[in-house]
């Protein structure tokens, strides 16, 4: 099929070359040239796993196009909306200025029978106000959240575990329904659960999926500030809970709390919804669940200076992790850098290393010292904070080693992610986050 895919952010970029990548011909649309110069290229405008390798191949194959011009888009049969949907500034709803814009731009380009498939995440009700637009020119909206993961993208686009599309109601609904699922053909083949539903439920899917995922971590912090009062291991806590498979071990995993472009402002943005809607009080523990998320921040950087004595003025404190979470470059709303400028704030002189997000961190927040190789950021470090998980800190990094290298052996865990014993037998201060 012919596809179109409009804005090629971290959604559209992904979800255009792995469509390519199972037999679609696609061409992707942005108003950026820069980015659409860059993907032209092949060349992936952000690191995630496996994108550049499906890019090159689509770009090469010649079934993937990018492009500035939305007449592009004429000829495709289905059109998808991949654009940005952030916090607005000044509150917490989402700004849908982006989405508004696309739909515009894509309606003189439609034709009797396509299907304008939105993947953006969007309040709930966005949809039913967008179709009679899309509607009068003889086109079908219909909405298909994503449910992507970063680090893991390309994989749940190609391979997801779950499919989810929101139509209208009668003969023009089934008949959307059935090419989405032409569209996501190989993933049906597997027996991948295809949902069809009706809009408001398709955006409801999504947001309430964030909202969950993120109570289930704030609801382990807050464990973990209970198991800092009393003595407790919230680490043995959530192995213990977790073994119940009403609850599940995944996501309760304490420490310095989420971050990245979706889940912060997705809650947000739902409670704004839910108050617009004059149901405010249904998600009101949603409130609760970001001011834990972000006490937590301020908590590791506590542990910090409490270990350096109360002070972190004039110490020197090497950061491992600028991204969000591992497997990314991401560095929105990132705890890791959350914390890295607050000791900055403080005095300390901070040393931040990460993989691959070294670049976009250093652009935002130029104040900070950033060094490429691990071992050098260890260099005469008074303190030591582990803050994203990569691979390259909590499994690659021996206590030993890296205890031969700093002046003061403290480290702060705060993502619960080293063995306390092997750092401890090292020589190391050990600190953990609501762990004794």
């Amino acid at each position: 099929m012919r596809l179109s895919v409009i804005g090629c952010g971290y959604l559209g970029a992904v979800h255009a070359a792995a469509m390519a990548s199972i037999g679609h011909e696609v061409v992707g649309i942005d108003v950026d040239e820069r980015k659409i110069a860059s993907l032209s290229r092949g060349e992936a405008p952000f690191f995630e796993p496996g994108l550049q390798e499906i890019l090159s191949e689509g770009i090469a194959s010649g079934r993937l196009t990018f492009t500035t011009d939305m007449g592009a888009a004429s000829g495709a049969s289905v059109h998808f909306i991949g654009v940005g949907t952030p916090q607005q500034q000044g509150g917490y709803a989402a700004d849908l200025t982006y989405v508004n814009a696309a739909v515009d731009a894509l309606l003189p380009h439609l034709s009797e029978g396509d299907i304008v498939a939105g993947k953006s995440t969007v309040p709930v009700g966005t949809a039913a106000g967008l179709a009679p637009r899309v509607e009068a020119t003889g086109a079908t909206l219909v909405w298909n959240p994503e449910f992507l993961r970063e680090g893991w993208a390309v994989q749940d686009t190609i391979d997801p575990d779950r499919l989810v599309v929101g139509v209208p109601a009668g003969e023009r609904g089934e008949r959307a329904a059935e090419i989405l699922r032409e569209v996501y053909h190989p993933a049906g083949a597997k027996g991948t659960p295809f949902i069809v539903t009706d809009l408001a439920t398709a955006e409801l899917v999504k947001v309430s999926a964030n909202a969950f995922l993120a109570t289930k971590i704030s609801f382990i912090n807050a464990m973990a500030e209970i198991a800092e009062a009393t003595g407790a291991d919230v680490t043995q806590l959530a192995d213990a809970i977790g073994h119940d498979a009403r609850i599940g071990r995944r996501f309760l995993g304490a420490g310095i709390g989420f971050g990245g472009g979706c889940l912060p402002k997705d809650i947000r943005a739902f409670a704004a919804r839910a108050e617009e809607l004059g149901r405010g009080e249904s998600v009101g523990f949603l409130r609760e669940v970001d001011a834990i998320n972000l006490r937590r921040r301020e908590r590791a950087v506590d542990l910090v200076v409490d270990a350096l004595g109360g002070s972190a003025y004039g110490k020197k404190v090497t950061v491992l992790g600028a991204a969000f979470k591992p497997h990314s470059d991401d560095i929105r709303d990132s705890p890791a850098l959350d914390v890295a400028v607050r000791l900055h704030g403080l005095g300390a002189a901070v040393t931040v290393t990460d993989p691959a997000a070294i670049e976009n961190a250093s652009r935002v927040h130029p104040q900070l010292t950033y060094v490429t190789d691990r071992d050098e950021a260890l260099q005469s470090a008074d303190a030591v904070i582990v803050v994203t998980e990569w691979d390259e800190y909590r499994r690659e990094m021996s206590p030993v080693d890296a205890g031969s290298l700093v002046a003061g052996k403290i480290i702060v865990d705060g993502r619960n992610c080293l063995d306390a014993g092997a750092w401890r037998d090292a020589g190391w201060e050990y600190y953990g986050m609501g762990r004794p």
